[in-house]
């Protein structure tokens, strides 16, 4: 098992990270986190710790998008 912590500093490394594979491959927050997991022989538990606010937040939109998670109520102005 490869220690991610070695492979960042912290969780903005990280993320800067998966950023840069969603925009390389198209896929989603999730399915970067994912993949990076497969990739280093890690289960996603092992890298929540270093998935910050902002991952965090990029992930919940992808799930709203897919109808994984209940849409967010808008208030009109």
């Amino acid at each position: 098992m490869i220690d991610n912590n070695k492979l960042f500093k912290n969780s903005n490394e990280f993320s800067l990270h998966i950023e840069k594979l969603v925009l390389a491959t198209n896929m989603t927050h999730m399915d970067a986190v994912l993949k990076y997991c497969e990739d280093n022989l890690l289960e996603p538990d092992e890298v929540s710790k270093m998935i910050n606010k902002s991952l965090k937040e990029k992930i919940a939109n992808n799930m709203r998008e897919l109808n994984f998670l209940p849409k967010k109520s808008s208030i009109e102005l």
